[in-house]
């Protein structure tokens, strides 16, 4: 084989054999980079799903260890009940189970017979049922409490069984209360992802999946011993127990595995080769399951292969290039002669076509003009006498002249009347338009014009004058360019209607979204309102029922129910106030505000608080006045002093200040806590985002850095974070410098505390004026134990009828909304009307807008937002007692 060949085929080889070697290591390394990453991002989607399955579990949690201390439920397993007492009963757990949204509520004695049941109107009732063999029922009645999943035995729905011993007075069980969780609905949820999720019990069943096919798999074989206690617990009832039938390919270093689902006639399998991770649920022995495609995997791989051999391939034709250049270099010396000749002769050329119409004019020949041949305008030329020298077949063909009429020396005029004869010289007297032209030729004037024709041609005509005399002209043939350019008008115009027009379906888009908006706003304050009345009657009910209570027991119960009131307070307060700050409507006043009181008062606040969880915190007195909303600026202080107590467990939490640059501060708060994922330091301003560190007893509902976020750009204040993993955070708030000039003179005078003691209470008398009962009975019922006379609660048509002359209370507690179109303000006119006298008025209601309270505060009235906490309502009942009492 020749050796130029030979040379050919081993470079064409180590080209193909770099390529594919290229490609195979880029592909291999893109591949598992963009497994493990994946991976990870699977684990965070994995543990929200057991985050919310554990919260859906927990929302229901305490609802049996309630039911487990009524004493009607306790009398209920002493004793025979007859019909009416077993309908009481039944009618007790279906109110209890409509109000928790459950499935199932069951009363069961200490033989697992089934008492009561919630479900006592339906074909499958419980009610009479033996569940003796449930392990539910074992566990309640042998440890005090148990769980259980399984496929109810009346009802053929599975469900999540949470049960509760009821025990008498000496500690002895009387019987049990269970509960029953249905979780089709999370399946519902999982629907939303295009991964299948599957979460499996102890004995590797599944038995809750996004695809109903996965649904009581098995993920491990069964043996003898657990086939029998499946068989006797009857879990699954009649489900037929099948295997998955599952290959694992490999394993990852994070404990992820890459699997292929063997397909079968009754389980549509998925192609390839699939992520599979997986994660114990706390507090269960279950555990969930995520299985994802590798399509993107597989594509970065490609992409990857793709890149690495394009990489291979240009590095290898960069070497052949030089190789090339080295080539040419040594090439260059012996053509350089040659390139020069040619070079000449383009020059010669380029002189040559340049001077072609010069030429042509100058020699009036027939042969010359042949050089205009080649050009694909029509082009004319004359001499000084105004007679053709030459012209071209365009030229002709473009006027249509006959033959004999197209000889050299012959008068251009000859050529304009045979045109004017034709009409092509437009309107008007002939010989005027021909000696125009004519006195146009002769005064050799340069001039561009356009012409149409009557067939629709249109023609751009240039004339030019020679140097010695005489005049060129070229005809244009350029209606194809006009008719483009018309058809573009008639585009644009089209597209400027089009524009216009969906600039008005924007702005009514617009309009429409602003009204929905507005919409979506009153109906959220609408909603919370009616939501905050029965639940601030509920915290009152609770403030009273603690002091009832003899056992720790049942003070821990009480206790447990006001937290979780009390964080439904805070959900709803936080979804009003996201609610209007997006409609607009949160008030700002920004004014030059003393930071150093503001922060002394945060670290009173907290400081007790974060002293119980084993915490110090400490806030670095300063002296900087900033300009800001002082109220709004508090909140997020108190956001971050709140969430740094929350999720560290030992260490100090400082509060201090930062100068940055000439006019901004920065408010920072650092804590020595676990500390946040770079992946989620954004995703934690959002809502309902938490992290799992914090404490058990007091999770937050994932809406106060969302708040925080939203009122950063409400002042204009930029928020930030800065965190690492086993080091603590920093969240800290820039604010701008103020005048302390300015905030010195807008600083309140210095008042008084008032006493905290009950003496303005005792003997006083009050009207409570609300229009739902039961906060009317709540309010009355914790007056009167503080030793106030309540000789009223009740609604203003009751008021309103009770009202003498002269007969007036101390004080009134009186609701804005008093239903049926009347207002708190308005009623308590009429009532000093026919009083004759004004007593002082506390605005109890669950508005917060600012208005009403500056109207209050304006008109001396004391102002409670509902759900109202009994120490502050017995605090500013006080003081307004004080105050009447001080008056003249």
């Amino acid at each position: 084989m020749p050796t130029p060949r030979l040379r050919q085929f081993w470079t064409l080889l180590i080209l193909l054999a770099g390529t594919v070697a290229s490609m195979f290591a880029a592909g291999q390394w893109a591949w598992h980079r963009s497994l493990l990453d994946e991976s990870e991002s699977v684990q965070r989607q994995l543990a929200l799903y057991g985050q919310t399955l554990a919260q859906r579990i927990d929302r229901y949690r305490t609802l049996p260890e309630v039911l487990a201390l009524d004493a009607q439920l306790q009398d209920a397993l002493r004793r025979t009940l007859s019909t009416d007492e077993v309908a009481q009963l039944n009618r007790k757990l279906e109110q209890a189970n409509g109000a928790s949204q459950s499935s199932t509520l069951t009363l069961l004695n200490r033989d697992g017979l089934a008492v009561a049941a919630s479900n006592w109107r339906t074909v499958t009732s419980n009610v009479g049922v033996d569940y003796s063999f449930r392990p539910y029922v074992q566990q309640a009645l042998a440890q005090g409490r148990g769980s259980f999943y399984g496929i109810g035995v009346t009802t053929g729905e599975p469900g999540y069984f949470l049960s509760q011993a009821i025990r008498d007075d000496s500690g002895h069980i009387l019987g049990l209360v269970a509960i029953k969780i249905a979780l089709q609905e999370l399946e519902r949820e999982w629907l939303q992802t295009p991964d299948i999720v599957l979460a499996s019990d102890a004995h590797g069943v599944v038995f809750l999946a996004s695809q109903d096919a996965w649904r009581y798999r098995l993920l491990e074989p069964l043996d003898d011993e657990e086939r029998r206690e499946l068989n006797a617990t009857r879990q699954y009832s009649d489900q037929p127990l099948r295997p998955l039938d599952v290959r694992v390919d490999d394993r990852l270093d994070n404990g992820g595995r890459l699997v292929r689902v063997q397909p079968s006639a009754d389980m549509p399998a998925p192609p390839g080769r699939m992520l599979w991770l997986t994660q114990p649920l706390p507090g269960t022995p279950w555990q969930l399951h995520l299985v994802h495609t590798t399509h993107s995997s597989i594509a970065d791989s490609r992409w990857a292969a793709a890149a690495g051999g394009g990489g291979w391939l240009a590095l290898s034709l960069l070497v052949l290039f030089v190789r090339q250049r080295q080539r040419l270099a040594r090439l260059r010396q012996r053509s350089r002669q040659e390139l020069e000749t040619v070079l000449q002769q383009h020059a010669q050329e380029l002189r040559t076509a340049q001077d072609g119409i010069v030429q042509a004019a100058q020699q009036a020949d027939m042969g010359l003009s042949r050089s205009l041949e080649h050009l694909p305008q029509g082009v004319v030329i004359i001499d000084a006498d105004l007679k053709l020298v030459a012209w071209n077949s365009r030229y002709v063909q473009l006027f249509r002249y006959p033959a004999d009429l197209m000889q050299v020396g012959r008068p251009i005029e000859d050529l304009m009347r045979h045109n004017a004869r034709r009409g092509l010289l437009g309107p008007g007297p002939v010989e005027e338009a021909i000696e125009r032209r004519l006195a146009h030729l002769r005064s050799g004037t340069p001039h561009l014009h356009e012409s149409a024709k009557d067939d629709g041609t249109v023609l751009e005509i240039r004339g030019n004058p020679l140097p010695e005399g005489g005049f060129v002209t070229s005809y244009a043939d350029i209606t194809s360019y006009k008719n483009a350019a018309r058809e573009l008008r008639s585009l644009a115009d089209a597209l400027e209607q089009r524009v216009a027009d969906r600039t008005r379906d924007l702005d009514a888009a617009r309009r429409e979204a602003e009204q929905a908006n507005r919409s979506k706003t009153r109906f959220v304050a609408a909603a919370v309102h009616d939501l905050l009345q029965p639940l601030n009657a509920a915290r009152m009910f609770t403030s009273l029922l603690r002091s009832h209570l003899p056992g720790d027991a049942e003070r821990h119960a009480v206790d447990s129910i006001d937290g979780a009131l009390a964080a439904q307070d805070a959900i709803l307060n936080s979804l009003l106030d996201i609610s209007r700050m997006e409609s607009g409507q949160f008030d700002v006043h920004i004014h030059d505000v003393a930071l150093g009181p503001l922060l002394q008062v945060l670290g009173h606040n907290f400081g007790v608080l974060a002293e119980s969880q084993g915490l110090q915190l400490r806030c670095v007195p300063t002296r900087a006045v900033v300009r800001t909303d002082d109220n709004l600026l508090r909140r997020i202080l108190q956001n971050f002093v709140s969430n740094a107590i929350r999720y560290s467990r030992r260490g100090r939490i400082v509060v201090g200040c930062r100068r940055v640059g000439d006019h901004h501060l920065r408010i920072e708060v650092h804590d020595q806590g676990p500390g946040i994922p770079e992946a989620l330091q954004r995703e934690i301003f959002e809502e309902f985002r938490r992290l799992d560190e914090g404490r058990a007893d007091d999770r937050g509902a994932g809406l106060g850095l969302a708040i925080v976020e939203r009122l950063g750009r409400l002042l204009g204040h930029e928020i930030g974070l800065r965190s690492q993993l086993g080091r603590g955070s920093l969240f800290w708030v820039c604010v701008p410098l103020g005048n302390p000039v300015a905030a010195q003179q807008a600083a309140p005078p210095a008042t008084t505390q008032q006493p905290a003691d009950d003496a303005p209470l005792q003997g006083s008398s009050a009207w409570v004026i609300d229009d739902d009962g039961p906060t009317c009975a709540a309010t009355q019922a914790l007056l009167q134990r503080w030793g106030c006379t309540v000789p009223l609660a009740a609604g203003a048509p009751e008021a309103l009828a009770a009202a003498q002359p002269g007969q007036a209370p101390q004080l009134v507690l009186l609701d804005v909304h008093l239903g049926a179109g009347l207002h708190g303000p308005e009623v308590f006119a009429q009532l000093c009307q026919r009083w004759g006298q004004t007593p002082a008025v506390i605005l109890v209601t669950a508005e917060r807008d600012a208005t009403l309270r500056r109207q209050a505060a304006e008109r001396g009235w004391g102002f409670l937002a509902k759900p109202v906490r009994a120490p502050a309502l017995r605090a500013l009942v006080s003081q307004t007692l004080l105050r009447q009492g001080a008056s003249p």
